[in-house]
């Protein structure tokens, strides 16, 4: 579960403020949404940490094969263009822009939203929050999103210009022309 704190009455978290202050707590997960507030995230259990470490490794190995991107699992920070700095589960980013960024950039969070992501929901999860956030991707150039939802035993997924589409478990999704050739088995 997340815990959000309204910074507002006493002034509001900039990125460098923000940088700072994960850089001075790098034991606590943390996130900063668009209008500046500051999430703190609860560690996940042994189940939702290995299902994440699975989801990880089957985007890895399709991408150590296709050599098109790079990974990231859910303790990179990206700065996203709508003004969040948000940790997905997974997000991959395209080659291509991945080097468009400066090696200052790539070092610290990096200031691009990634192509795919996805968000695992843990027991501890509330479920809005979550699709809020994959809103925000898309706001800010997400090109696939998948938000798994296993209380549900359902996955929302997330385009541009599209309704999100929900799939019931179990499902084989479809890295589609973002992640051309991935296909994860989820039961």
């Amino acid at each position: 579960m997340a815990t959000v704190l309204d910074l507002q009455p006493i002034g509001s978290l900039n990125r460098e403020q923000f940088y700072q202050l994960c850089e001075s707590n790098p034991d606590l997960i943390l996130e900063r949404d668009p209008l500046g507030k500051l999430i703190i995230m609860s560690p996940v259990g042994g189940e939702s940490g290995a299902q994440e470490a699975s989801l990880i490794f089957k985007v890895s190995l399709w991408n150590h094969q296709s050599q098109l991107g790079i990974v990231f699992s859910s303790s990179t920070i990206f700065s996203l263009p709508q003004g969040g700095d948000r940790s997905p589960d997974v997000a991959w980013v395209s080659l291509l822009r991945w080097e468009q960024l400066t090696p200052e950039e790539r070092e610290n969070f990096p200031p691009i939203c990634p192509d795919f992501v996805i968000e695992l929901r843990s027991k501890s999860d509330q479920l809005k929050p979550l699709q809020n956030k994959m809103l925000e991707y898309l706001a800010s150039g997400l090109k696939l999103g998948w938000l798994i939802n296993l209380q549900q035993k359902q996955v929302e997924i997330y385009r541009p210009n599209q309704p999100v589409e929900i799939v019931l478990l179990p499902a084989y999704l479809s890295g589609e022309n973002v992640l051309p050739g991935l296909s994860i088995a989820l039961d």
